[in-house]
């Protein structure tokens, strides 16, 4: 059976490959703490139930807009200019079935063939991959003082007349980092003038700690929305905890979100409307519910930074926002793929390999869960690699005896 080159170019998941490992040794029993998943662990907000259950019990589940419910569309409108301080209209929004889906359907709407996308290392594994799939080409800007902040001169240089857009991800997915105020001024400018779209991945922007606060790109243009290069990608996802519903949208010029709206009339139809409903339930709710998941994240942070800061030779970086930290492993190994595959095998705790962010040698580790997950899983990661650390451990109800350091 063959496939063609570009579908066999794409890699396999390697979040999604993890949970599935951990599934099955959950189904055989096995004690296992997943430190991979890019999901909080709270219950779907009350208004959101509530909205879903309300349009499932009409019975009249149909077809709906391509582009979204109105309804749906006007909450995202209030949400906007609430967060943003950005008034757009109906025409600048399209619904999707996740933000996954906004950040794929936009590639393909304005790249042709062998047209660049400047990716900001560490980066979210889906970005590269999903430009491939348009036949366009990841260029990846790696920070060359070892840090987590991109610099605009590295930025500049990998720019090139065949660069089409720029994707920012703050606060950024995997390392936590929210880039500075005058960097994403910067790079705002940078964009309008060289007439690249800047594609912002917003979907972390409410989950920032200490008082910070991810800068709005639109903060920094002085240019209406139909000229400006601006497209913001959101959805319930990650403030909500409501992964599942797949419901993300983007905020966007009209031309774009025209082309936008025929590729997805052509792929998917529409989001489904009872998952629509659920998520205008939660932004039309209260809105403590996202700062109790903030919160309980920032003290989930906490825990894991300091028991982290017990490692024998690893560095870390205190995350400013999303629910991940990216530690540099790179004492007891340079292999990311190997040291997370002997922390299953061995210690029974998923973890991500950085070397599908672009960060080798570091393992991104997930605090969305509870504390005892957090807490216990660093312990076994401890265990397993740090020789300092006690020589046995309990998992689960076995006693294991660590003998290979």
């Amino acid at each position: 059976m063959s496939v063609s080159e570009l579908a066999s170019s794409i890699v396999e998941s390697p979040t999604l490959r993890l949970n599935e490992e951990a599934r099955l040794l959950r189904e055989r029993g096995e004690p296992v703490i997943h430190l991979g998943i890019g999901e909080p662990k709270n219950k779907t907000p009350i208004p959101a139930i509530l909205s879903s259950a309300a349009k499932l019990s009409q019975g009249d589940v149909k077809y709906c807009p391509s582009d979204g419910l109105p309804s749906l569309k006007k909450a995202i409108i209030r949400y906007t200019e609430e967060a943003y301080d950005k008034v757009v209209a109906p025409e600048n929004v399209i619904v999707s079935s996740g933000a996954k889906q906004a950040l794929f359907n936009i590639l393909y709407t304005i790249l042709n063939p062998k047209d660049e996308v400047v990716i900001l290392a560490p980066y979210w594994v889906s970005y590269p991959e999903m430009v491939k799939m348009v036949y366009g080409v990841p260029i990846v800007v790696t920070p060359e003082d070892g840090s987590f902040h991109p610099r605009m001169a590295d930025i500049e240089r990998a720019v090139s007349s065949s660069t089409r857009a720029l994707i920012v991800n703050s606060p950024n997915n995997p390392s936590g980092v929210v880039y500075r105020e005058e960097f994403i001024a910067q790079i705002v400018d940078f964009c309008e003038r060289k007439k690249i779209y800047l594609i912002m991945d917003d979907i972390y922007h409410k989950l920032v700690f200490d008082g910070r606060v991810a800068p709005p790109c639109y903060r920094f243009t002085t240019k209406d929305l139909e000229d400006s290069r601006l497209i913001v990608v959101n959805g319930i996802a990650k403030l909500y905890g409501m992964t599942g519903f797949r419901i993300g949208w983007c905020v966007a010029p009209r031309k774009i979100v025209t082309v936008m709206n025929n590729v997805q009339a052509q792929t998917t139809s529409c989001a489904s409307p009872v998952m629509q409903a659920g998520a205008e339930g939660a932004l039309l709710g209260l809105q403590s519910v996202v700062e109790s998941l903030r919160l309980t994240i920032q003290n989930n942070r906490d825990v894991a930074m300091r028991e982290l800061s017990s490692f024998n030779g690893v560095k870390t970086y205190k995350p400013d926002g999303t629910f991940y930290c990216l530690p540099d492993f790179r004492a007891y190994s340079s292999n990311s793929v190997e040291l997370s595959s002997f922390l299953l095998k061995r210690a029974l705790v998923v973890t991500v390999p950085g070397r599908e962010f672009g960060m080798e040698g570091h393992l991104r580790l997930s605090f969305a869960g509870t504390v005892k997950d957090v807490t216990e899983g660093i312990a076994r990661i401890k265990w397993a690699l740090d020789p300092t650390s006690p020589n046995d451990i309990y998992i689960g109800d076995k006693r294991l005896i660590r003998d290979w350091v």
